[in-house]
């Protein structure tokens, strides 16, 4: 099968700090922590190392391991980083065919510092990331099976509508997996686009960002799901999705947004698993045990690889597990493209796994008591 994606090419510089050198920050109300740097001294780091990265690159890297025939559509700059990652994608065997150079702006780069529990702080220059334009897109790049978007940021996310339109006129399964920055400053023409798509992923900060949106159509509060006798509450059902002052309910943020057109919901939530919402169910499968050495890449496996999984035609509940496994693999690496696992691999990691994936189902739609209509709104 043939696939394309759409977004962001890096060269990440990776600063691994022991965490006796780096005192960390937690909020107890909220799910934000800070990692602190004692101000004008040199910190001894235990690796320095740079990759390619960027959400269109590691998509397509990681479909490529796949199996399937992958190109690239990323702006680049005319310096030394556009060619290293020329270079990592046709070592990788994804096609440059339509990857655009521009002399206005560098190749995009990020520095991310990792300590503690490794997750990473990091700092972004977009660079020519933000300069995709009409001028790009070629409509024989998007005669393709999939077509893969990542996160969009200036002028490029000024495109989504019309990369979508091409890849729907040519048949493509569209994917789609924005940013918080796309989400805030564009969330009209997004809802406006997801007509035309077929599976949109977010993680549970993204989803939040779009719930003040959502509000005005579709109502605050919401039912919780429908548990059986002595089925436990996951997390993402005890604690609303909130933004902007206003709470959405788990069950009713999926119904918003498949409600909008998407076909697929995707909705990780870290550690504590991961969701997709069809027209008719939500599906969750738990986390699994790993090591992890750095989060940068996670979401970019997870949902490459369930898109991949559903266009061989997977069930979503099996392809939800090939995703969780390809992302659990990635996280054990410090960057965002080592740990992408082959389909052979990864099918013998399925398998090995089988039981150990207490999976669990509810329908989406349902009647729900008179006194857990909005009941959050009411908390």
């Amino acid at each position: 099968m043939k696939a394309l994606t759409v977004g962001g090419a890096m060269i990440d510089t990776i600063a691994i700090i022991e965490s006796s050198r780096i005192e960390r920050m937690a909020m107890s109300n909220a799910d934000v922590s800070y990692l602190l740097m004692e101000e004008g001294r040199k910190t001894e780091a235990l690796q320095i190392s740079t990759h390619t990265g960027g959400g269109a690159v590691n998509a397509a890297v990681s479909m490529a391991r796949l199996g399937f025939d992958v190109s690239t559509l990323v702006k680049l700059g005319q310096d030394n980083r556009a060619e290293t990652i020329l270079t990592t994608l046709e070592k990788q065997g994804v096609s440059t065919r339509w990857t655009k150079r521009d002399e206005r702006a560098p190749t995009g780069a990020s520095v991310l510092i990792s300590s503690h529990d490794r997750n990473a702080a990091v700092f972004t220059f977009r660079g020519a990331n933000t300069l995709l334009e009409p001028a790009d897109l070629n409509d024989l790049a998007f005669a393709v099976d999939v077509v893969y978007i990542a996160s969009l940021s200036g002028k490029s996310a000024e495109q989504f509508p019309d990369l979508i339109r091409r890849a729907k006129t040519q048949g493509a399964m569209v994917v789609t997996n924005p940013g918080v920055r796309q989400l805030s400053a564009r969330a009209g023409p997004f809802q406006e686009a997801l007509r035309m798509v077929d599976i949109v992923a977010l993680n549970r900060s993204e989803a939040s960002t779009l719930v003040p949106s959502l509000i005005a159509q579709f109502g605050e509060g919401g039912p919780k799901l429908p548990l059986g006798p002595g089925e436990e509450r996951p997390d993402i059902d005890k604690r609303p999705l909130s933004g902007g002052g206003f709470d959405m309910s788990v069950v009713q943020f999926f119904r918003a947004l498949i409600s909008l057109g998407p076909k697929r919901v995707l909705l990780t939530d870290g550690s504590r698993g991961a969701y997709v919402a069809t027209p008719d169910e939500i599906v969750f499968c738990p986390s699994v045990d790993c090591v992890v050495a750095g989060t940068a890449g996670a979401g970019d496996a997870f949902t490459s690889t369930y898109a991949a999984y559903e266009a061989l035609g997977v069930a979503p509940v099996e392809a939800l597990k090939a995703a969780t496994l390809n992302a659990a693999s990635v996280v054990g690496h410090v960057d965002t493209q080592a740990g992408l696992l082959r389909r052979e691999e990864l099918d013998s990691r399925i398998a090995a796994t089988g039981a150990q994936f207490a999976t669990r189902t509810w329908p989406l739609h349902f009647e729900s008591p008179a006194d857990d209509r909005g009941d959050l709104a009411a908390e």
